[in-house]
């Protein structure tokens, strides 16, 4: 894995098992505490931007990258997209790490993280963040996020037209995104017209199976021992009081903290106190936790 000086960034191509260029930033040198953050459906890596930074000048690595068909990574040939090639991506970005990282996932990151930890590779992480997901979630949240996803197949005029949607979807939020803050989410096609960054394959694929697999979702939590803090906003329509409750009982030694005045977009609407909360827990792991020993 590329290593970086402390005030640096780098951005590098890591190749997929199958072959598949994964986009991937790491900021600060191996050796130092690592944290691994994979971002939600339709995210890119820039989500963590604000957080990676910070979390970098306290001194740990911050690794992340864009998904399989997400931002500036490949799209799948033929759009073939499922679970597990996601969960092979995560899991080789983990052991690429001289030192076992703590995952940040937020979403679909979450999601594939309790499927490693909790079934496929116990090993892989030494504690999981989970940002405002459980492996049950509430379907009229994820609806009105996917709704919002297929609501311009012909994509936008402009960057202004792009702008004004975001503000309709997130009215909560008081300032509009810059053009400056787009150009990284959308990208002009040979029309001339602005798409989004992610595959439009990965809504037949992916998103269409994501149901089926919360029974396995929830057989995984039940197996995860290492360290979890589930970080969850009190304004979110995808995780609720009934779904957090019901992940508490599955991981009773998880850690919950509601972040009143956030969404489902945890990150972007309370950024510092996110940052907070990762730092907290990460800071009070314990000597057996920080280690490359797993706990029992």
């Amino acid at each position: 894995m590329v290593t970086t000086p402390a005030s640096e960034k780098v951005t590098t191509s890591v190749a997929a098992v199958d072959g598949l260029a994964l986009a991937v930033e790491v900021r600060r040198p191996s050796g130092h505490p690592a944290l691994l953050f994979a971002h939600g459906f339709g995210q890119t890596r820039g989500a963590w931007r604000g957080t990676a930074k910070a979390l970098a000048a306290e001194g740990f690595r911050c690794i992340t990258f864009d998904a399989r068909g997400h931002g500036e990574s490949g799209h799948a040939e033929g759009g073939d997209y499922h679970m597990e090639q996601f969960i092979g991506d995560l899991r080789q970005l983990a052991h690429a790490e001289l030192h076992k990282p703590v995952l940040v996932g937020a979403s679909m990151g979450g999601l594939l993280g309790l499927v490693i930890a909790g079934e496929i590779d116990p090993s892989a992480f030494r504690a999981l963040v989970l940002v405002d997901i459980t492996p049950r979630w509430e379907t009229k949240g994820v609806e009105r996020i996917l709704a919002f996803m297929q609501a311009h197949p012909d994509g936008f005029e402009n960057y202004g037209q792009a702008a004004e949607e975001i503000a309709k979807y997130l009215p909560h939020r008081a300032e509009r995104k810059t053009e400056d803050q787009l150009r990284p989410l959308l990208r002009e096609g040979a029309d001339g017209r602005l798409r989004w960054h992610w595959d439009p394959a990965l809504l037949n694929g992916l998103v269409s199976e994501s149901e089926r697999y919360q029974p396995r979702l929830m057989a995984a939590a039940a197996k995860v021992r290492v360290p979890v803090l589930l970080l969850s906003g009190g304004r979110s329509d995808v995780v609720s009081r009934e779904t957090v409750d019901e992940f508490l009982q599955l991981v009773p030694h998880a850690e919950h903290v509601e972040l009143p005045r956030a969404t489902h977009m945890v990150a972007g609407d309370a950024n510092d106190a996110f940052t907070r909360e990762i730092a907290r827990f990460v800071g009070r792991l314990s000597p057996t936790d920080r280690s490359d020993a797993m706990p029992a």
